[in-house]
């Protein structure tokens, strides 16, 4: 039967929040947490009102431990005649994602977890939150954790992490790039309010079309690389927005922004 709250989404004026609402079980992944996130990017992605996406966990405890491993068999089992898997696909969904999404870390952030992390663009934790991957010592390994996280942290780090299974502070999560800001828990609502602010008056013309050529290039060398981008300022040049920017620009006045 399928749990309708084990994620809860609420539309905060132009934020998205999407909060696992699994506290008793520190927020640790299902099916329905899977699903209820990826719905939520979905209906975000749907609502042309919605600049940002936050990603959270219910109460103070944990971000996200991972996976639930109280029915360890069904944790890391597959359907054999899918050729992907749930928790694959919304790490796919999270990096086609043409709206900037940020990490509100609030308690602990462990495997799985850490996948959710580095899904997102920004990510902002308290000071005392621990993270970690120790799928090792329960005789897995953080394999789709992997495809985010070697492009966000130093190979050495993630090896550690990774090879070890030992957990390790905000403070050294802030150093290997995971993290944006690391601030008190009581200012931790604050900051993200803050982050929120800094997007929500920009373009969402100029976000949309950024991630996107940022997702492109992503795997290009220079020279296709560069190649591609030369075009696609070409093409932002010519929308709605960017007309709008640079009159606003000469007109010494704040943009109104039509995300088109």
């Amino acid at each position: 039967m399928t749990d309708t709250t084990a994620v809860i989404t609420e539309k905060r004026g132009q934020a998205f929040w999407i909060t696992i609402n699994r506290p008793e079980k520190r927020n640790a992944l299902n099916g329905d947490v899977i699903a209820g996130i990826t719905k939520g990017y979905r209906d975000a992605h749907d609502d042309k009102d919605v600049r940002v996406i936050v990603l959270t966990g219910a109460g103070d405890k944990a971000f996200c431990a991972g996976a639930d491993l109280q029915n360890s068999g069904a944790a890391f089992a597959m359907d054999h005649s899918k050729p992907n898997v749930d928790y694959a696909d919304l790490l796919r969904l999270s990096q086609n994602a043409t709206k900037p999404a940020i990490a509100r870390v609030g308690g602990v952030c462990m495997a799985g977890g850490m996948g959710l992390l580095c899904m997102t663009d920004m990510a902002i934790a308290a000071d005392h939150v621990i993270f970690g991957l120790p799928e090792v010592k329960v005789g897995v390994f953080p394999m789709q954790v992997l495809s985010l996280l070697q492009r966000i942290a130093p190979p050495r780090l993630v090896n550690e992490w990774a090879l070890t299974g030992e957990p390790f502070d905000a403070k050294a999560a802030q150093a290997a790039g995971l993290l944006n800001y690391v601030v008190p828990a009581a200012e931790l609502d604050a900051k993200i309010d803050w982050l929120i602010g800094r997007i929500a008056d920009k373009s969402p013309t100029a976000i949309r079309r950024g991630k996107y050529a940022m997702r492109a290039i992503a795997a290009m060398s220079f020279d296709e690389s560069i190649a591609y981008t030369e075009s696609q300022i070409a093409l932002l040049a010519m929308t709605e927005d960017a007309k709008e920017g640079l009159k606003a620009f000469g007109e010494k006045r704040k943009p109104v922004w039509t995300g088109r």
